[in-house]
């Protein structure tokens, strides 16, 4: 994905009337699962927190209301995660 088709997705946890990335912030694109094709912002994300999971609330995942979606890094520069499965 380049940069120009990065910019036009939309940004997990966004605002529904303002979800497109912002300039001079750094996004990873989910990819499957529930929130396959948004972005999850990744500019305040701690260095050594760069290879872990993260589980991300959604009433889009398996368990409904109040249940998480886990991604994580798909390589090593963190520019993508892939879907790992559903968490209460």
């Amino acid at each position: 994905m380049d940069e120009q088709e990065l910019m036009r997705g939309r940004v997990y946890g966004a605002d529904h009337e303002d979800a497109g990335p912002r300039p001079g912030r750094a996004y990873a694109q989910l990819i499957g699962g529930p929130l396959d094709g948004l972005l999850l912002d990744v500019t305040d994300r701690p260095a050594e927190r760069a290879s872990t999971a993260v589980a991300l609330p959604t009433e889009l995942a398996a368990f409904g209301p109040g249940g998480r979606a886990v991604y994580g890094p798909l390589d090593t520069d963190g520019r993508r995660f892939v879907w790992q499965g559903d968490t209460p």
